[in-house]
């Protein structure tokens, strides 16, 4: 089974089944975060971070629409505070930024200090229909929204149309998680955030985008496409750069840069650096992981033979047996996953706690 394969059987599998204390900010830049819940929580929803192309299943030409996400932050008078964007999950068919299990855990970030930001992107819902249409007509409907090489790549791997619109959904995550990074940087100094201080995750697909977006260089996922094919893009800060500084991954895979490997015959982890982010890992050992247990494995030797420090913990459920595919309730030492997350956060990004 080749990788764009597993990837289709995958996004299949998955779519089936407080007060305002003021903290110290020290002369050395690093941020304050507080141990409890010390702060009230601000919201700011549905702000959009960019445009991007769509159909839907009467359109004949693609049409651009908003791309939205939410801003959790502290009610505090902080101006150095390290931010967390989190991409939810859902196989690339459809999930949400505002599923309760990521809310829950914004608001545990957020009331320590940091701003969460739970982003929305495309997925097959946005990509209209397809089926009955020839190679070449499906070529031109997806004009300027994803990579021709992507598409051809796509059509040669797929047995169906859902499944081709689910490899080329896999592109516009990528794509959107991005423009949502840089709008963050672009919005920094508006909610008061330490760009030193990056933290991206995600769940299932968004771990899946998380890891692309770690690993891969800024211009990947975005200059594919010219602004002449989509004029969109103009609407994505695409003058910011950014460097994450650590990833959070829960139950996903490496499949999306196996699969860019694939189409541009391009090894991402061969342009390995420096800065590349550090990597915490939450994924279970169930027998019915969609994203089996190996993926983390595979992750994990990837990581060390690059020398980047990273985290693999191996969730179970509360009555300890092991944890499948979506565990958000999972606890491995008394701790849940905002817990474990916070603890890797604040003792590799050398956090102050107070």
């Amino acid at each position: 089974m080749n990788k764009l394969t597993y990837l289709i059987v995958f996004a299949i599998l998955l779519f089936t089944a407080c007060s305002k204390d003021e903290p110290i900010e020290p002369d050395n830049g690093i941020p304050v975060v507080r141990a409890e819940s010390s702060y009230t929580v601000l919201k700011e929803e549905n702000i959009t971070y960019a445009e991007g192309l769509s159909h839907n299943i009467t359109s004949t030409s693609s049409f651009a629409i908003p791309l939205k996400l939410d801003v959790y932050y502290p009610n505090n008078n902080s101006t150095n505070r390290p931010v967390y964007m989190f991409i939810h999950g859902g196989g690339f068919t459809g999930g949400t930024k505002t599923k309760p299990e990521i809310v829950d855990m914004a608001n545990f970030y957020a009331s320590r200090g940091w701003v969460f930001v739970s982003v929305d992107y495309r997925t097959t819902e946005e990509l209209g229909t397809i089926q009955g249409m020839t190679q070449e007509e499906v070529i031109t409907y997806y004009e300027g929204i994803a990579p021709q090489e992507w598409i051809n790549t796509a059509l040669q791997g797929s047995q169906n149309s859902g499944q081709v619109q689910q490899a080329i959904a896999m592109y516009l995550a990528q794509r959107d998680a991005k423009a949502a990074l840089r709008w963050i940087v672009a919005n920094s100094i508006t909610y008061n955030i330490n760009r030193g201080f990056i933290t991206v995750g995600g769940a299932s697909a968004g771990a899946i985008t998380t890891i692309a977006l770690g690993i891969s260089n800024q211009e990947d996922f975005r200059d594919e496409i010219t602004i002449s094919d989509d004029p969109t893009l103009s609407t994505t800060n695409l003058n910011e750069s950014y460097e994450v500084r650590s990833m959070v991954y829960f139950w996903g895979s490496n499949i999306k840069l196996d699969v860019f490997e694939q189409v541009y015959e391009l090894n991402q982890y061969d342009r390995y650096n420096e800065s590349d982010p550090e990597l915490f890992m939450g994924h279970g050992t169930a027998q019915d992981l969609v994203t089996p247990y190996s993926e983390a494995l595979e992750l994990q030797n990837i990581y060390n033979s690059l020398g980047i420090y990273n985290k693999l913990v191996t969730l179970l459920k509360p009555n300890g047996d092991p944890a499948g595919h979506g565990a958000w309730n999972a606890i491995v030492d008394g701790k849940g996953l905002s817990e474990l997350t916070f603890d890797f956060l604040v003792y590799r990004q050398n956090l102050i706690v107070e």
